[in-house]
């Protein structure tokens, strides 16, 4: 018999804010995939005593192609994570680790050297782990919907999921939304790709800051901010961490997709596939992907019951963790709590 192993822990909120703010619990679980000894790391956190949520205010959250849920989406700056920030609002929140990522099972082939196997980690393998995180998720609440959120690759992840399972889709939010491009992918180091790649904290950093103008770079991340995001980043991977200089272990399977598909201009689904609600927002300084993707993208989404976008300025791909965050943090709260009213 599979099972599912699970901790329970009672978090303050965070900066001990107005005594009417909840207290969070958080729980954490080890989920397990389509595949014998995959498991998959899923966090929960939601107000304490809380115990029955209604299909809108359930989320799940997936991260990018290079680093983990938990050290972006529940990382404390200035005293408050975004799953904080949803949670306080009422929300059952939950993020996924795809396997290869942070406290999920890593592969048998990030054993070796990255040189004898070939890429790991396809969108078709990663779309099969977000379905494992949401049937979990609907099976412990008892619903049959949920929202569903992806940043960078996790907004292809997310809307395949969706194409396939739009009845099981309350809402989605795609932050960052990946699409066919026409400039280089940063991501993509353009040597032969093995199956993961190692990423340094320096290179991380210059990544961050591509395409900013060098008078607007210092303020751009409050002081502290990367620093504590790259200690926790680096951490969740403890075979590169242990390495000199440390770095950060990432599977190469979404870089192998962008080759064969969005670099060949080819897209690997059709938008028109979505039939939920769908939010796009982004910030004008992305370089990984940058905003001529928003517009393309938003344009393909043809059978959504209503849609919406919101471009951010002075923010990176990054912009969950920069200055102008809680921009990001208000306009995604927004559609999701909003109520629409049919046209009379």
């Amino acid at each position: 018999m599979r099972t599912v192993a699970a901790t329970l822990l009672f978090v303050a909120s965070a900066g001990a804010i107005a005594a009417n703010t909840p207290q969070l619990a958080m729980e954490e679980f080890m989920v397990p995939s389509q595949d014998p000894g995959i498991n998959l790391y899923v966090r929960n956190k939601h107000p304490q005593g809380e115990k029955r949520f209604p299909a809108e205010k359930i989320l799940l959250y997936v991260h990018g192609a290079t680093y983990p849920s938990e050290t972006t989406f529940d990382l404390k700056l200035n005293g408050l994570s975004w799953m904080d920030y949803m949670a306080r609002h009422g929300y059952d929140v939950y993020l996924v680790d795809l396997r290869g990522y942070g406290k999920s099972t890593r592969p048998p082939e990030m054993d070796s050297p990255p040189t004898e196997n070939s890429p790991i980690v396809r969108t078709e393998t990663a779309v099969k782990d977000v379905g494992s995180a949401v049937d979990f998720i609907l099976k412990r609440r008892g619903v049959s919907k949920i929202n569903l959120m992806g940043w960078s690759w996790g907004t292809t992840l997310m809307a395949v999921y969706t194409t396939q399972n739009n009845d099981k889709v309350n809402r989605l939010v795609l932050y960052a939304p990946q699409w066919i491009r026409t400039t280089a992918s940063l991501a993509d180091p353009g040597n032969k790709l093995g199956a993961y790649r190692s990423v340094t904290r320096e290179s991380t950093r210059e990544r961050w800051l591509t395409g900013v103008a060098e008078d607007k770079k210092r303020d751009l991340i409050p002081p502290g901010w990367f620093e504590a995001w790259a200690d926790a980043t680096f951490a969740s991977d403890p075979i590169g961490a242990a390495q000199s200089p440390p770095v950060l272990r990432a599977p190469n399977g979404v870089v192998q997709d962008t080759r064969e598909f969005w670099a060949a201009g080819k897209a690997l689904y059709d938008p028109a596939g979505i039939r939920v609600p769908t939010f796009l927002v982004h910030a004008e300084w992305d370089a990984d992907l940058p905003s001529y993707m928003l517009y393309t993208y938003f344009a393909k989404l043809v059978n959504v019951p209503y849609k919406r976008y919101v471009e951010i300025g002075e923010g990176t791909h990054s912009i969950i963790m920069e200055k102008n965050r809680m921009q990001l943090f208000e306009a995604v709260q927004h559609f999701l709590d909003e109520r629409v009213v049919a046209n009379q």
